[in-house]
């Protein structure tokens, strides 16, 4: 009688699969395998695809419910990422409106200032509302526009008003002594301070190539050319401070650098037309005012 095989003894058979060329009939290769190997390979299959399946459907269902759940850390990063450019745009626009203003009064593009001041505030308007709190020297802009000997409708209304050094002389020197003011330039004072002569600064003749020097802290708003000046650049100081370096021949720093007291920004020349030989027009301004280096700075 014949023996019936258990379950074990026939996963255990074993088998040999071997592989014949069709027409010689010679062996190409034999490969050994019981049932148990079969069933395990087939099982590890069936899993992976139903596993597959399983993510696969829980991901569709999710996205048809949720739409954003397959999106949630980009738009998270997005998020981020947007606010950062929406801060660095206010920042941007800030100063770049600060350094048009300046760039655009001593250029001479000013024209006719009632129509132009309601265009920009028209058009400014959504910007500076949007805008943070920063502390902006507004009052040195709109008296830089003095410095502009070729926009005569500025000037005349300009001529109108009582220019002062300082509306309060001793108050004002009493700050600036505290500042510590490092030399521009060592050379020889040519034309000195005169208000009545709309002469805002001093003008320093000096020995050719002399290196120009940042008078105090600040950051660079100006470092261009301009008709009547040549190569000027101009440097925001603390307490609504603006120092002026005119008839440049070199300018080494750009609008938005930082500099120290002592650094090198310029070099000397005698560029411009309203210039009779190599010298700095230095000029020096406080809230809105000129005043005079010459009180402040030892220059020879």
């Amino acid at each position: 009688m014949r023996q019936k095989k258990t379950l074990s003894s026939w996963l255990a058979s074993r088998f040999v699969l071997v592989v014949r060329d069709e027409e010689t009939f010679a062996e190409k290769g034999s490969y050994p395998f019981t049932y148990a190997k079969v069933v395990l390979l087939l099982g590890s299959i069936f899993t992976v695809m139903l596993l597959g399946s399983f993510l696969m459907m829980k991901t569709l269902l999710a996205r048809w419910f949720d739409p954003h759940y397959a999106y949630v850390r980009t738009d998270q990063k997005l998020i981020e990422l947007e606010e950062q450019i929406d801060s660095l745009q206010l920042a941007v626009a800030n100063r770049d409106l600060y350094i048009h203003n300046i760039q655009a009064v001593l250029n001479g593009n000013v024209g006719d200032e009632k129509a132009d001041a309601n265009a920009s505030e028209d058009e400014n308007a959504s910007v500076v509302e949007e805008q943070a709190p920063t502390e902006q020297p507004v009052p040195v802009t709109d008296a830089l526009a003095s410095i502009s000997p070729t926009d005569s409708i500025f000037r005349e209304q300009f001529e109108n008003i009582d220019t002062e050094p300082a509306r309060n002389v001793s108050s004002t020197r009493a700050l600036l002594e505290q500042i510590f003011f490092f030399p521009p330039i060592s050379g020889v004072i040519s034309n000195r301070f005169n208000i009545s002569e709309k002469h805002y600064g001093i003008d320093l003749v000096a020995k050719a190539n002399e290196p120009i020097k940042a008078v105090a802290d600040g950051t660079v708003v100006m470092s261009s050319w301009t008709q009547d000046s040549g190569y000027v650049i101009g440097i925001q100081h603390k307490n609504e401070l603006v120092s002026f370096y005119k008839h440049n021949s070199t300018l080494l720093k750009k609008v938005g650098d930082d500099v120290r007291a002592g650094d090198i920004i310029a070099i000397i020349g005698n560029s411009g037309e309203l210039t009779d030989g190599p010298h700095l027009h230095f000029e020096l301004w406080y809230k809105g005012n000129p005043v005079n280096p010459a009180n402040f700075i030892v220059f020879e």
